[in-house]
């Protein structure tokens, strides 16, 4: 138990993938202009990450190793196309705003870093929990981005309005300048409160990025293959 609730964990703060490990930055930063569009975006990579994760790591002693990544993306995409058809039956409206990048889910580089760095190497149980560990922090970050430039942006929150008749919209915050700058400012203020953080604690500051590669494996397993 103690193991799964440490890889379902690490998803939500430890290894955040947009923030943490800088991972899937593409949907970040082009579908977060409004918060129902960041939540929408992440419970469709909840369901293809988690339901990847365990489909990988069931079949795991079955892919050969020279075409894993093939069979990941074959995986991956198949799910993303039962998501995108749900999306059209039961949620269009949201489906049209998210547009192509639904089906760029496929190769978003969350999923496919998942499937290698640890649903190919352990058991079906723990690799769900990572997986929705990490969809969920990924969800959280996209929602709490396009929370923050729909407030800035247009004074409303999913739609509603929050803001009164004094608030001017900065415009810039729903176009595609603001999604670079929040993300910027919200990467500093994470690595200040973590450099503080380490400082309590006697630990050096964090110098550039504030991740080890989140466990990736991806430099060992080239190395292996020369």
């Amino acid at each position: 138990m103690n193991r799964l609730w440490k890889e379902f964990s690490k998803g939500l703060w430890k290894e955040l993938p947009p923030f943490k490990l800088v991972l899937g930055l593409c949907p970040v930063l082009a579908v977060t202009n409004t918060a129902n569009n960041g939540l929408g975006m992440g419970m469709a990579v909840i369901a293809v990450l988690t339901l990847s994760n365990f489909v990988v790591s069931l079949l795991r002693k079955l892919i050969p190793p020279k075409v894993r990544i093939a069979c990941f993306i074959a995986i991956s995409a198949t799910l993303v196309v039962a998501v995108e058809l749900l999306m059209q039956a039961f949620s269009y409206p949201l489906y049209q705003q998210l547009g192509i990048f639904v089906p760029l889910i496929v190769v978003n580089c969350i999923i496919l870093g998942r499937s290698e760095a640890f649903a190919y190497k352990n058991p079906p149980l723990l690799a769900v929990a990572d997986g929705l560990g990490m969809g969920i922090g990924f969800t959280l970050s996209l929602t709490f981005l396009g929370s923050l430039r729909e407030v800035l942006g247009a004074g409303t929150l999913f739609g509603v309005a929050v803001m009164g008749d004094w608030f001017v919209p900065l415009k810039i915050m729903v176009q595609a300048p603001g999604a670079f700058i929040c993300l910027g400012v919200l990467l500093a203020l994470m690595t200040y409160a973590e450099n503080v953080q380490r400082k309590r604690k006697g630990l050096a500051a964090v110098q550039g990025a504030t991740h080890d590669c989140g466990s990736c494996g991806g430099c060992a397993n080239v190395a292996k293959s020369q």
